[in-house]
């Protein structure tokens, strides 16, 4: 036993290594939960104050993947930015792109077309889809249930083939362009989404089978991690966290974009929100979002894939290819020769965990002024410690799954 300052504890422990400390004759223990991947989900770390089992306290430390997103994208042109928003929330990586090209279009004050808009719907709900497989899936784990997570992820593996199909990419989409996309959906693109709205509702039912009712499920989950509607809004929680808690809180409702008014869907709410709560929600959104694509495809307008605004928009290959008029132009937009327009905007999507906000400052020049990510995972986790203080070390991590904390998203 060492009797040494708290203090010290937390600035020598190493991950995994627990140190007693001796306070008037109580006995605490202090664990390092984290910076390792397979405990903590992510690249976060954990000092939690612990009596036997019970956490009685825990401080977070971030920033171990920190890479500056915000200041990358200050130095680049406004078109080679969709890369960086990839490394975000990597598990719904085109809601990033689309969400960040939306958000230079608003500056613009480009109007895209309603197909480019019903296209970016059919894909930022396929990104909701696979956001929400992922979470879930891993909650399951994290109870013991490993059956489901491998039967639920062959569906993702079919949503990034679509992905695939439309722009060459899988993890890290860079999906799209400033004004629309960069070619249409091919009959592959329709085929492959009309398998997933024909195959995934009884999959997700069957999965939903294995869970839900769980007794050992439902004895881990419910009651777990739990915070009030006031408090998760005092927080300023969005996305499923909020709606788990009862709110109901939708940026594609409160503030449609890409036509959103245009359909017909619920927001599933819960009136706990725990991790049971937190479960539930995203599986019923899978439901929604899975109604929302079928509407999409099923009148799917006519038109153009992309508007007409040539400063932002590469020319056609073939005129690159053939033309010294469309090789220079191609350079002109990839190297960000073009000035924006003074201003400043804010747009947000519902990103796969919340509210994904861009805040811009353009000075006219050929880069941001300034940009500011509003990420979602950032605010949840300011309030995991008071999420976790009374609960179980083993409740710790089940909780941080069901909040769906991205490392890449939090860090930026």
């Amino acid at each position: 036993m060492t009797n040494i300052s708290e203090d010290k504890i937390k600035n020598q422990l190493n991950p995994g290594e627990i140190v007693h400390l001796e306070d008037d004759l109580k006995i605490y223990n202090y664990l390092n939960l984290g910076p390792t991947h397979p405990a903590t989900h992510g690249i976060f770390q954990n000092v939690l104050k612990m009596d036997g089992e019970v956490i009685l306290d825990a401080e977070q430390t971030i920033g171990y993947i920190h890479r500056a997103f915000e200041k990358l994208a200050e130095n680049r042109p406004f078109y080679q930015i969709t890369p960086i928003t990839d490394r975000m929330n990597y598990c719904s990586s085109p809601i990033n792109n689309i969400g960040w090209q939306m958000t230079v279009e608003k500056l613009l004050g480009v109007k895209t077309t309603k197909r480019v808009d019903y296209m970016r719907v059919i894909i930022m709900e396929l990104a909701r889809i696979s956001d929400h497989i992922i979470c879930n899936s891993v909650i399951g784990v994290d109870t013991g249930a490993l059956t489901g997570f491998l039967y639920i992820f062959q569906f993702r593996e079919k949503i990034y083939e679509i992905y695939e199909q439309i722009c060459g990419a899988r993890l890290t989409t860079n999906i799209g362009r400033i004004g629309g996309f960069e070619r249409d959906f091919n009959p592959t693109v329709i085929s492959k989404i009309e398998e997933i709205l024909k195959e995934f509702p009884k999959a997700l039912i069957e999965f939903e089978k294995l869970l839900i009712r769980n007794r050992i499920f439902m004895d881990r989950t419910i009651g777990v991690g739990s915070i009030s509607a006031e408090r998760a809004l005092e927080y300023g929680f969005t996305g499923p966290n909020l709606r788990a808690a009862g709110v109901d809180y939708d940026v594609r409702v409160m503030h449609p974009y890409s036509s959103y008014e245009d359909f017909d869907f619920i927001l599933p709410l819960g009136t706990n929100g725990d991790t049971y709560d937190r479960f539930c929600v995203r599986q019923e959104e899978m439901v929604q979002s899975l109604k929302i694509i079928e509407q999409a495809l099923k009148n799917l307008p006519e038109g153009d894939y992309h508007v007409d605004v040539p400063e932002f928009y590469l020319p056609p290959k073939d005129e690159v290819y053939t033309t010294i008029e469309g090789l220079i132009w191609h350079f002109k937009v990839v190297y960000g020769e073009i000035n924006i327009p003074k201003g400043q905007v804010y747009h947000a999507v519902e990103g796969g965990n919340g509210e994904l906000g861009f805040y811009l400052i353009s000075d006219g020049g050929r880069q941001p002024y300034r940009l500011h990510f509003r990420r979602p995972c950032f605010i949840y986790y300011q309030a995991y410690p008071e999420m976790i203080k009374g609960s179980l070390l083993s409740d710790a991590i089940i909780t941080m799954s069901s909040m769906n904390v991205i490392a890449g998203e939090l860090d930026a």
